[in-house]
């Protein structure tokens, strides 16, 4: 299937690594020009290599901290002085750190805020001019916590849900000229749940990694957990003239792992 993507140009933030280089590396398979970003110079070149291995659109790097209003401008004026505009926008960050309520301060309530929602907020700001002006998409990575709590996770269980209250007020706002969509993944082979398994073996805790993995998949009906690029599938899709009528959706990625009902 012919996505259409050919020739557009995709910003996608935090994607030197995980889920957001899923996505990246999707778009650009798919002829779209891609923008990777992302804070440590070497895995960002590194990143840039490997999507660019695949790749049929143009590829660059543009180093940046999503929480850092100065350098999310400069991403977003980087992308469009690059490639003469911008088509879709893809924003992802890093999950906040793990922990109960109780041992959560104000300070991690504001730095998680920061992080999830003001990076989106102010990405969304700078884009959407640029997007409007010929049509374009705003597709926000969250995390299937949205839809059902994890336990420990408090900050991401509160914090993310304001990132699917904002993509829902930009679909009704920006349309027909922009849609928005929220993408909820639920557990994938990253290089972090990679890290968490070795971990586990190191421990004692499974025998060996094959059997980790089995772990983390237990429950669901797929009876797997995913795989990066069949996330970053979704992602290309959602950009693409074939999604032209999805908009305001929230989608779990998750294999049907969570519970909830909506």
């Amino acid at each position: 299937m012919d996505l259409g993507l050919d020739g557009d140009t995709a910003l996608v933030s935090a994607s030197s690594s995980g889920l957001g280089k899923a996505a990246a590396t999707a778009l650009a398979a798919e002829g779209a020009n891609v923008v990777v970003n992302g804070r440590d110079p070497d895995r960002l070149d590194a990143a840039v290599a490997d999507i660019r291995a695949d790749a049929t659109g143009e590829v660059i790097g543009v180093r940046g901290d999503i929480t850092d209003e100065s350098a999310v401008m400069h991403l977003v004026d980087r992308t469009v002085e690059e490639f003469g505009g911008l088509d879709h926008l893809v924003t992802s960050a890093g999950g906040p750190p793990s922990g109960p309520f109780l041992e959560t301060n104000d300070e991690d309530w504001y730095e998680a805020f920061d992080l999830l929602v003001m990076s989106v907020v102010r990405l969304a700001r700078e884009a959407t001019p640029h997007l409007k002006d010929g049509g374009g998409t705003i597709t926000t990575i969250t995390s299937g916590s949205v839809k059902e709590a994890i336990d420990s996770l408090v900050l991401s269980n509160a914090v993310r849900m304001s990132v699917v209250g904002l993509e829902k007020t930009l679909s009704t706002e920006l349309a027909p000229d922009v849609r928005a969509n929220t993408v909820l993944p639920g557990t994938h082979e990253t290089p972090r749940i990679e890290e968490l398994v070795e971990q586990g073996v190191e421990r004692g805790d499974y025998p060996d990694y094959d059997t980790g993995l089995e772990e983390w998949s237990a429950g669901n009906p797929m009876e797997r957990i995913g795989q990066p690029e069949e996330f970053g599938d979704v992602i290309a899709f959602l950009c693409s003239e074939r999604a032209s009528y999805v908009n305001g959706a929230a989608i779990p990625v998750d294999g049907g792992g969570h519970a909830s009902n909506l």
